[in-house]
């Protein structure tokens, strides 16, 4: 096995560097991994543009990265699900104690939780990193690494769809074109969705999310009102939708979520924004639109795994740039800039293949 393990590792603001780092030893009920593909999420660039999210603040050295799939190298002596060879997909979030979040079935809710690349947990974008076996799920032959890496923002997807309740026949209006967009978009489609109205801001992303099975794309413009892009979702529809998946965290566009949902509908809010957000909260409580929120997770892995080796979803158009993990830097810059959809970090040497 190499003996080098080198890992992307955010210093402070602004301070990103690629470094050697020793290769953990898996405790008992842990796995090493050699990890293959890393996507890089928004999280990760604005960890690196800012030095925090909200409470989340980077105040020692981190490892980034939290999209992940990889091959056990190493298994603990306690392990029993997995062997050496194994290929996996990495669910980021493990659960530090059974609390009653925990034991509910909501451990994403768990406020010990440890999550990858969220100060002060490092990530997995290197070479080798160790993870819970627990949370590390065998990947099935016909599903490929990046696909499995790609399970991570699939699963924020399918918590959200689950969250609004999207059935058989449910219209949606998805807020936002960029990769958690397009996989809700995905998923709602494959949970039934009879129709989609998706809106973004750039038309590229629209001519995407058409060629991924939405029925109506709608370009928006920053100086849109948030009524008024509610009445023509309404008329692109010939009704409002009973749902609306909101993935940008604009508070104009969180506005025009309430506006255009249906009443006794569900607004889903899946994108981060301002701590304190201006929204039409009358408007919602008048005609019995819920709103929930939306946090990470749980017990979605198995679930996306079975839609990808079924082939119900296909995932794969999202990836539109790879580089090696050598050059992470310049992947970073490319994703911060906006450039196409999903960047895919390669981090084994030997095996640059999807």
């Amino acid at each position: 096995m190499e003996k080098e393990n080198l890992s992307v590792v955010l210093h402070s603001q602004g301070d990103l560097r690629l470094e050697q780092r020793p290769i953990p030893e898996p405790g008992p009920n842990e796995v090493l991994l050699q990890m293959h593909s890393v996507g890089i999420c928004g999280s990760d660039v604005h960890f690196w543009q800012n030095g925090r999210i909200g409470d989340y603040v980077v105040k020692k050295p981190m490892v980034l990265g939290h999209e992940a799939s990889g091959r056990v190298v190493k298994v603990g002596s306690a392990v029993k699900n997995l062997k050496e060879g194994d290929r996996v997909a990495v669910e980021p979030g493990v659960p530090r104690e059974i609390d009653e979040f925990f034991k509910s079935g909501k451990y994403n809710l768990s406020p010990t939780i440890f999550f990858c690349a969220t100060p002060p947990d490092d990530g997995n974008l290197c070479r080798f990193y160790k993870h819970s076996a627990n949370f590390c799920y065998k990947l099935p032959d016909n599903v490929t690494y990046e696909e499995g890496a790609l399970i991570e923002p699939l699963s924020v997807a399918i918590h959200a769809c689950r969250r609004a309740g999207v059935t058989l026949g449910s219209s949606v209006l998805i807020c936002g074109a960029g990769p958690i967009g397009l996989v809700c978009l995905l998923v709602a489609k494959a949970m039934g969705a009879s129709q989609v109205v998706i809106t973004d801001l750039s038309a590229d992303r629209l001519v995407m999310a058409k060629e991924l099975g939405a029925d109506f794309p709608l370009t928006v413009k920053r100086e849109d009102g948030p009524e008024e892009l509610a009445k023509r979702v309404e008329g692109l529809l010939g009704a409002q939708p009973h749902i609306t998946i909101e993935c940008t965290g604009v508070e104009s566009s969180v506005q025009t979520a309430i506006y255009a949902t249906r009443p006794g509908g569900v607004v889903v809010l899946v994108g981060l924004g301002a701590a304190m957000t201006t929204i039409p909260l009358l408007n919602a409580a008048l005609r019995e639109v819920d709103i929930r929120g939306v946090f990470r997770y749980c017990n979605t892995w198995p679930i996306a795994i079975a839609m990808l080796a079924s082939k119900k979803v296909n995932v794969a158009p999202l990836v539109t740039h790879r580089f090696p993990l050598e050059q992470a830097v310049q992947a970073f810059e490319t994703t911060r800039q906006g450039q196409g959809v999903k960047i895919m970090l390669k981090c084994d040497k030997t095996d640059q293949n999807p």
